[in-house]
């Protein structure tokens, strides 16, 4: 029998949390302590069991063995609204806002004030303005969701849980679509919250943000806890090789290069998103040989319109695309293909794969109609799994079997899966777009190795992602994307977070660097 201890001093206790699923352990006895008012990072791999341990915090899961105790109290937590009567308040890495309402209604909806039957706006607006002027969090309490920034709506998550009472807040990845300011600024609420009393849980893979925001941290692996420390006497290192099992390197090596001849221009090029309205709004810049030219920008600001219009995936509006000197302005992937553009897309599981297709057909996608794969109509099988064999050893693809659909690996060897692909081409450019999204520190350092490897062959490439330490890691020049235009072009050398962060606000270089902001 478990000896029962005194656990007063802790907000949160979960103790020999076991979670399956089928064919997945995904918390195997696992023990988590928090303390009062302290904010507490659970870090780790994709698949690691952080956001299942929390889903069972917050009532979204129920444990197989376990139990759970807060503030020194075992509990039954049945769903989110023992959660919530519990003090606990969970903001979830997508936001669960109703776009076409204010601040105020978003933060009261499903527990409104009301006048005798009705609803009073009066009273919801006047309570969120005290409680966002309370903790710092200043939002304009009639704004409609859909016209404030992300990070505007990120503070009304934070709202709507503090609204119903919460002591304990997690928050799961909740930098992961900021600028550095909006990060800074979360960083100012979660300290004046723990100031006041909150304790916070939160889940993050950025190691730099936990070493500067958290008091302990707690790593896991493959479902159980590798490591408990305290932030103030551990490191990046550390915690990486606790959290993959081996020494990482967190920045890739990358050698000074003498760019060579222009590989991609792009002139004034104007471009429409879904709805038809402007998403790329006059953009130029070239690209060069053997260079990493990093469009740097919060998500939405044109760049997914930018990239399908150079990979012939959306219709160009007007303005022209040259590859290798030669217009090619609305050409189709196919032709672009021919041309030696290869393109790594943001979402590997819609356009980098077919997920039922085995790992072998996946691994000559774009070449399947050529020799040696296929002749006069007819597909080589032997030719398509000696290639794929072997692409899977060069690239680590795991498992090494390629008779597995695409579908049945993990993120990050989907992704490697892509890369082996597109890397065996003979590519003359490359388009990465969000290359390590949602990809753990292992599989980043990998695909970090490789795009620089294809740098250093010659081969030009646009890098596009919301990730500034990979943008500064890899990039031979930035430019900044802000609602489809550039707002300016620097050398990573030459620039810092702060100031790239106020490009990506919408401020222009010029500005920036005059002292306007």
């Amino acid at each position: 029998m478990e000896e029962r201890k005194d656990y007063s001093e802790y907000a949160v206790v979960m103790k020999g949390i076991t979670k399956r699923f089928p064919g997945v352990l995904a918390n195997d006895h696992v023990d988590l302590f928090v303390r009062n008012g302290e904010i507490h990072a659970i870090v780790g791999e994709n698949g690691a069991g952080k956001t299942t341990l929390m889903n069972q915090l917050y009532g979204l899961l129920h444990p197989d063995e376990g139990k759970i105790y807060i503030r020194g109290k075992e509990v039954k937590i049945r769903g989110p609204g023992d959660a919530i009567r519990l003090g606990i308040g969970m903001v979830h890495q997508h936001f669960m806002l109703v776009k076409t309402l204010t601040v105020a209604e978003n933060v009261v909806l499903g527990s409104e004030t009301k006048k005798g039957f009705l609803f009073d706006l009066r009273e919801a607006r006047r309570r969120v303005k005290e409680l966002s002027e309370m903790y710092g969090l200043y939002v304009d309490v009639d704004a409609k969701i859909e016209d404030i920034s992300v990070g505007m709506q990120q503070r009304v998550e934070i709202l709507k849980t503090l609204y119903r009472g919460a002591e304990i807040l997690i928050l799961d990845e909740p930098t992961a679509v900021l600028t550095p300011q909006e990060t800074e600024e979360l960083f100012e609420i979660m300290r004046k919250l723990k100031e006041s009393g909150k304790t916070i849980i939160f889940i993050s893979h950025k190691l730099n943000e936990v070493m500067e925001i958290t008091d302990n941290i707690t790593v896991m692996r493959l479902g159980k806890v590798t490591g408990r420390l305290k932030t103030s006497q551990t490191n990046p290192k550390e915690i990486a090789r606790l959290m993959v099992g081996r020494d990482v390197l967190l920045r890739v090596e990358k050698k000074p290069r003498e760019p060579g001849k222009e590989v991609l221009r792009v002139e004034e090029l104007w471009v429409k998103d879904n709805r038809g309205l402007d998403a790329v709004k006059g953009v130029s810049f070239t690209v060069r040989e053997g260079e990493i030219l990093g469009v740097a920008g919060v998500a939405g600001n044109g760049q997914t319109e930018l990239v399908e219009a150079i990979t012939g995936l959306r219709k160009i509006e007007s303005g022209k695309v040259y590859i290798l000197g030669r217009d090619v302005t609305n050409y189709t992937p196919k032709l672009l293909r021919e041309m030696g553009l290869v393109h790594i897309p943001e979402d590997r599981q819609k356009h980098g794969l077919i997920l039922q297709f085995y790992g072998y057909y996946n691994a000559i996608l774009g070449k399947h109609y050529k020799s040696p794969f296929c002749y006069e109509g007819v597909l080589n099988l032997k030719n398509i799994m000696d290639h794929a064999k072997k692409i899977y050893e060069m690239f680590d693809v795991r498992p090494r079997d390629p008779k597995i659909p695409a579908g049945n690996l993990s993120g990050g060897n989907q992704q490697k899966l892509i890369l082996a692909r597109e890397m065996s081409s003979n590519p003359k450019f490359a388009l990465f777009a969000q290359p390590t999204r949602g990809l753990d520190i292992g599989a980043i350092e990998y695909i970090h190795k490789n795009i620089l490897k294809l740098r250093d062959m010659g081969v030009g490439i646009l890098l596009i992602s919301m990730e500034l330490e990979e943008i500064f890691s890899l990039s031979d020049r930035i430019i900044v994307m802000y609602e489809g235009e550039i707002m300016g072009e620097l050398k990573p050398e030459e620039t810092n977070f702060e100031e790239v962060g106020l490009l990506m606000a919408g401020h222009t270089l010029q500005e920036v660097r005059s002292g306007v902001v």
